[in-house]
C-alpha cells in the first residue's frame, strides 16, 4: 500500500511556473488577451456559486462551520483560490477555495459520507444551473433584441460575456465530477464503493495531487475534459436553443 508523505505547496508552484508561462502568450496576443479579460466575470460567478452552494448544502445538513467562516457569502472575495481562478480562466478549469465542512455536526437522518457527497455534488450541481440559467439569458437577448442592438459593439460584448460564463461554469462543474481527490467527484463516488476501495483513498489522498500535476502537464486532463465539457456545452445550447426555437 503506498503511503508516503507530500508538500502540496510543491503542487501549487509547478502550478504557478505553468500559469506564469501561459500568461506571458496571452500578453503577446491582443485578441486572446481581449477573450481573456471577457472571462473574468464568468470566472467570479462560477467559483463564487460553486463555494457558497457547497456551504449552504452543509448548513442546510446541520452544518454551520461555513456561516461562521463567512463563507455563505456572493463575495467573490471570500471564495477565490488564486491558482484555481487563474486556472479556470487560462485552461478553462480550475477551483476555489475549500470550504471548510464538519459532518459531524449533520443533524438530518443521514450518514456522514452520503453527506459528504451531497454537498460535494452542490457545487458542480450550481454549475450546470447557472449555465442552463445564462442560456436562457443568452437565447432570450438573441430572440427578443433588435438586430442593431446585437451588432452594436456593447451587443457583441454583452454576448461574448454570456457565452463565456456559460462555458466557464460547464468547465468548473465537469471538472470537479473527476473521481480523484481532492475534487468533489471523489467525495460524490465514496458512498458507492466497497469498504476497502474507501479506505484505500483516504489513506493514499496524497498521490492523487501527484496525479493530477501529472496529467495537467502533459495535456492528459485537457483530452479527457475537453470533449465532455464540449458535449455539455452543445447540449445545454441546443436544448435551450431548441425552447426558444433557435
Amino acid at each position: 500500500m503506498f503511503n508516503f508523505s507530500f508538500d502540496k505547496r510543491i503542487v501549487y508552484v509547478i502550478i504557478a511556473i505553468m500559469v506564469l508561462s501561459t500568461i506571458t502568450q496571452y500578453i503577446t496576443n491582443p485578441s486572446a488577451l481581449f477573450m481573456l479579460l471577457v472571462s473574468v466575470p464568468g470566472v467570479l460567478i462560477a467559483i463564487t456559486f460553486h463555494e457558497f452552494a457547497h456551504g449552504y448544502v452543509a448548513y442546510k445538513l446541520g452544518d454551520n462551520t461555513a456561516k461562521l467562516e463567512g463563507r455563505l457569502s456572493l463575495n467573490p472575495l471570500d471564495h477565490l483560490d488564486p491558482i484555481g481562478t487563474l486556472m479556470l480562466l487560462l485552461a478553462g478549469f480550475g477551483w476555489g477555495k475549500p470550504v471548510n465542512v464538519n459532518p459531524s455536526n449533520y443533524t438530518r437522518k443521514i450518514s456522514m459520507e452520503k453527506g459528504e457527497a451531497l454537498v460535494s455534488l452542490a457545487g458542480p450541481l450550481m454549475n450546470i444551473i447557472l449555465s442552463i440559467i445564462f442560456a436562457i439569458i443568452y437565447f432570450a437577448i438573441y430572440k427578443f433584441a433588435n438586430v442593431t442592438f446585437l451588432s452594436s459593439t456593447v451587443g457583441s460584448v454583452l454576448m461574448l460575456l454570456i457565452s463565456a460564463t456559460i462555458s466557464i461554469n460547464v468547465g468548473l462543474g465537469i471538472f470537479n465530477l473527476i473521481p480523484l481527490p481532492p475534487l468533489d467527484g471523489s467525495k460524490i463516488i465514496m458512498p458507492f464503493l466497497p469498504s476497502k476501495a474507501k479506505q484505500w483513498f483516504r489513506n493514499n489522498e496524497q498521490i492523487f495531487y501527484i496525479i493530477f500535476v501529472v496529467i495537467w502537464i502533459t495535456g492528459i486532463a485537457s483530452i479527457i475534459i475537453s470533449p465532455a465539457i464540449n458535449v455539455v456545452y452543445t447540449g445545454i445550447m441546443k436544448l435551450v436553443g431548441n425552447i426558444f426555437k433557435i
